[in-house]
């Protein structure tokens, strides 16, 4: 598997199948891997196209695994990032709590950019959609 990050708080690899497969560690690891795991469903749940899909959960181990968003998007500018963070929250009912341009990337397949790292989140209602009117 290739190493994506192996910090004090988690470590991130991706499989030949090109799925991540992320182990929390650190203050709070158990909070932290519940939190990511709760919000990961929330946004499949609620439709959200641009976040991973999780795939399998570990909770004994503080492990789950997802499908890739591809990579970094080091180009992404400080507007654009805020805008999806915005658009998350407006249109999906969370607020990532860790909003920052590094848990963004770009995933060239489907040509789009997709939000990562949820364990810093807060599930909110789920946003009202504004009913349609007939012309």
């Amino acid at each position: 598997m290739k190493e994506l990050k192996d910090g004090i708080r988690a470590e991130v690899r991706l499989d030949w199948k090109n799925r991540v497969h992320k182990r929390f560690r650190g203050t709070d690891a158990d909070k932290r891997y519940a939190r990511e795991v709760e919000v990961l469903k929330i946004l499949e749940e609620r439709g959200c196209p641009n976040v991973p899909r999780l795939l399998e959960e570990h909770p004994e181990e503080l492990y789950f695994v997802t499908t890739s968003c591809g990579g970094p998007a080091p180009n992404l500018s400080e507007a654009k990032a805020a805008a999806l963070f915005l658009e998350l929250e407006v249109n999906y009912g969370v607020r990532h709590l860790d909003a920052a341009r590094r848990n963004i990337t770009y995933d060239p397949g489907p040509g789009k950019f997709c939000i990562i790292d949820f364990e810093l989140a807060e599930i909110l209602p789920m946003p009202e959609k504004p009913e349609s009117t007939a012309s």
